[in-house]
């Protein structure tokens, strides 16, 4: 005999799970019983939707799925935004609810929230388990769905008799998922990537877009092929930073409303446009129509609900990035466009970074430039929404490493959990979260999950008692009239790492910044620089 919770736990590591992040309660209790035998280290957040943030961190660092758990009701219902997160920006994680009792759904007991239905709109799929037998299948199929296709969030709740529900005979995992109806595209149509290589032969001023999805297809090697052997320069959206190392001559940088001038320049004067990954939302292209007028799209992504749903596209290809450019790459042929490079890196070569080094505040943009000098070639950098994600993303020199941040939903608070996982899946590389000092209070509960499971997470605060980001808006379009982004109450942020036991230091110039973030980097442990910024820094 075998319990649905045992079961639970058996599925987990004949999948490889090392690691999950999770927040009990009385629902998730016969699933806590049995992972207490497991190997499967548990951390313990201090609040569930940062349990989500971590296994995305996790993945995204980690190339995985990444699981989270939580219990019945406010539990589950706290995972929400984290999966919303995770879905917007297609990160593969599992997250494994608890639930009341079958024969008391519906009645609104202690804890019940119908949770696979709130989540309909934010997961792959999702699951109520209402027989323990069905878990192994269910969690084969939840584990190939996540991995599969667009990656993406998949939900499995399971109500407290389910997993103490005992099954007779020996444990049996699948060894593949067999899914009607879900059999995702892997190789591009041979006829359209011919299409597209006709085209590609025929441009004069071609510009390839790259998105997460490269990322996420793990194709940088055949991405750089691509770009190397057409000669092709590469913009990016944010999704996409890392995907080509920005000391590239053939990489241009972010585009968008916070992007490069440069890069979106060159966006705006080609006439074939290679999108690959990327969805093209308003932040990255304001008015796409507008430059699918004067120029020709080609559009690749393992979605086919993408393709074309924000920007018309000539030549869809729908398939495995990874698979579709390592053909590319092969097939394409160098063609002299000497006046067009000439011209694109002439416009980035012009370009002069904005910010400038002070004595009586942080100056955010120049230090991060700073930063990304003293950091190893492969870190990583996690960056919260706001405008601390802008002045990373646009300002630190991306190498071997990565850039991870919640480009899709733009959820505050994500950085600090979502570096705790990162760090946890890559412990041997150095990891930075960026905030700013609101976005650091969404998470900061979570300095005691770094403390109890011994991260070495660095953390860098940009203190300008703001919020920034909207008081800019407020500034560009309300006539300056600043309501509700005053951060008055704000504490002494050294103070209360100092009560976690987390050495933190306190930057009033670029000078101590760059002086405390080479003891940062060297601290074996966590440690938290705060940098104190003037308010009326800009985003760009």
């Amino acid at each position: 005999m075998i319990s649905g919770a045992q079961m639970m736990v058996r599925c987990l590591e004949a999948e490889g799970v090392d690691t999950l992040f999770g927040y009990p309660g009385a629902a998730i209790c016969p699933f806590y019983d049995k992972l207490y035998d497991s190997a499967i280290r548990h951390v313990l957040v201090r609040q569930e939707q940062n349990a989500a943030h971590a296994a995305s961190g996790y993945a995204r660092a980690s190339g995985r799925p990444g699981v989270c758990v939580a219990t019945s009701g406010p539990g589950a219902l706290n995972l929400i935004t984290g999966i919303a997160t995770a879905y917007m920006d297609s990160i593969p994680i599992i997250a494994i609810t608890g639930q009341i009792n079958l024969e008391q759904l519906g009645r609104d007991v202690f804890q019940e929230a119908d949770i696979t239905g709130a989540c309909e709109s934010i997961t792959k799929h999702s699951y109520l388990v209402k027989d323990a037998k069905e878990l192994p299948r269910v969690f084969k199929e939840a584990f190939h769905i996540a991995t599969t296709g667009r990656p993406g969030p998949v939900l499995i709740d399971v109500p407290i008799d389910v997993q103490q529900q005992e099954v007779e005979g020996p444990f049996r995992y699948p060894e593949k998922a067999d899914i009607p109806g879900y059999k995702p595209t892997t190789q591009g149509h041979p006829m359209q990537i011919k299409r597209a290589l006709a085209a590609i032969e025929a441009a004069q001023r071609p510009v390839i877009c790259c998105g997460g999805g490269v990322v996420l297809a793990g194709a940088r090697e055949e991405m750089t092929a691509f770009a190397t052997n057409s000669g092709i320069p590469i913009v990016s959206t944010m999704m996409g930073i890392g995907v080509m190392p920005m000391h590239s001559p053939v990489y241009l940088g972010m585009i968008g409303s916070h992007g490069r001038s440069y890069a979106n320049r060159a966006v705006r004067e080609a006439d074939l446009i290679i999108l690959c990954g990327a969805r093209v939302g308003d932040r990255a292209v304001a008015a796409p129509n507008q430059i699918a007028e004067q120029a020709k799209i080609i559009h690749i992504d393992i979605d086919p609900a993408e393709i074309g749903k924000n920007m018309h596209v000539d030549i869809p290809i729908v398939g495995d990035i990874r698979s579709i450019l390592k053909t590319m790459a092969e097939k394409v042929h160098m063609t002299d466009r000497g006046d067009w490079i000439n011209r694109v890196l002439g416009y980035k070569a012009s370009f002069i970074s904005r910010g400038t080094d002070r004595t009586d505040f942080v100056e955010p943009r120049s230090f991060i430039r700073q930063l990304s000098e003293m950091m190893e070639e492969d870190a990583i950098l996690v960056a919260d929404p706001g405008q601390s994600q802008i002045w990373a993303a646009i300002n630190f020199t991306q190498r071997e490493g990565r850039f991870l941040t919640s480009g899709g939903l733009g959820t505050m608070g994500y950085s600090i959990p979502a570096g705790l996982g990162a760090a946890i899946a890559k412990p041997r590389r150095q990891v930075v979260s960026v905030c700013g000092d609101g976005a650091f209070q969404m998470s900061m509960c979570e300095l005691a999950t770094v403390c109890q499971s011994h991260v070495p997470l660095k953390i860098l605060i940009f203190d300008n008692a703001r919020l920034g980001m909207v008081r800019e808006l407020q500034d560009q379009l309300y006539n300056g009239r600043h309501c509700g982004t005053y951060m008055d109450g704000n504490p002494d942020f050294k103070a209360l790492c100092g009560a976690y036991g987390i050495p933190a230091r306190f930057a009033g110039s670029n000078a101590e910044a760059e002086r405390y973030a080479v003891e940062m980097l060297a601290a074996k442990g966590p440690f938290v620089l705060i940098c104190r910024t003037d308010p009326d820094t800009p985003t760009i």
